[in-house]
């Protein structure tokens, strides 16, 4: 019996020439960084799928999962903290702003990813992974099938465990950087979801990137939260649940309920923000090391 592929949305670019300024913007991150190795472009029922993989210690590698409207060259900071462990393949999400196909799936979008990361993941690795998850991907990997690759998953301002808290303050900083894409709108969007010490300006690479991304994409929106037996499904899985204190979508208390239902507490990253892996890799790192001991060989 056949397998109906999932249906996709149009273009997330908003013409062809914005989509080749967002794919030089990643090419020019992944070219700056000579070791990093760009891996044969997979193909899965979400399209193609761009993937690159920084070389690492000798620890169990990891599967980096970005967030929305970020990927694989964005979160090249903290593989390059991770990688001084373990090898780092990164992903570049169909539907967000990347390398990878620019078309959203429709209908259960949480439920087509999870399957989506069920097809990569062989395609990435004949042995166990951990899989960080950030935010959006932290949804995607709690919507995949459990299963002998998935060794731990390390949930970091994790979707798909709570809905989003959405407050006029959102509004007020998203809304400008919609209307009116920029450096200083995008900087005052980082701002909202960072921590105390982490406001960037419009000179920030981030806000640059925010900017373009405004541009040149439709956005999407934070996935709800996983139905409960779909998260318990994850139980004898080792799992590590973070978030910063000063998470305006995921704030501790908010996901206390949804990692019970995965058999984990919630770490609180004091001081940190939504961006917590590029306000905290050293501590992203660590609970990542601790995960992998969890984990085992």
């Amino acid at each position: 019996m056949s397998v109906r592929p999932p249906v996709t949305s149009g273009s997330i670019y908003r013409s062809p020439g914005r989509r080749r300024a967002v794919h030089d913007w990643c090419r020019g991150a992944w070219d700056a960084w000579p070791e990093l190795r760009v891996q044969p472009v997979r193909r899965t029922g979400l399209g193609a799928t761009a993937t690159c993989s920084a070389p690492g210690g000798p620890g169990t590698p990891v599967v980096l999962l970005p967030g929305t409207n970020f990927n694989a060259a964005t979160a090249l900071p903290l593989a390059r903290e991770l990688a001084a462990d373990r090898t780092v393949h990164l992903v570049d999400l169909p539907g967000q702003p990347g390398l990878s196909a620019g078309r959203r799936p429709t209908g259960d979008r949480t439920a087509a990813y999870g399957a989506w990361l069920d097809e990569l993941l062989p395609q990435l690795t004949d042995r166990p992974v951990l899989v960080l998850g950030h935010s959006l991907g932290a949804a995607i990997a709690l919507a995949a099938t459990p299963g002998p690759l998935v060794a731990g998953m390390l949930l970091v301002n994790p979707a798909g465990l709570a809905r989003a808290r959405i407050s006029a303050a959102l509004l007020a900083v998203t809304a400008p950087w919609l209307l009116a894409p920029g450096e200083r709108t995008a900087a005052r969007l980082l701002g909202f979801m960072s921590g105390p010490g982490h406001d960037p300006g419009p000179t920030d690479s981030r806000a640059r990137w925010l900017a373009l991304v405004g541009a040149a994409c439709r956005t999407g929106l934070a996935p709800g939260p996983l139905p409960t037996d779909a998260l318990r499904r994850w139980a004898g899985t080792p799992i590590g649940v973070a978030t910063g204190t000063h998470d305006r979508f995921f704030p501790p208390e908010r996901l206390v309920r949804g990692a019970a239902a995965l058999g984990a507490e919630v770490t609180a990253l004091d001081g940190a923000g939504h961006l917590a892996p590029d306000e905290r890799p050293e501590e992203v790192r660590a609970l990542l090391t601790a995960l992998a001991a969890r984990a085992g060989p």
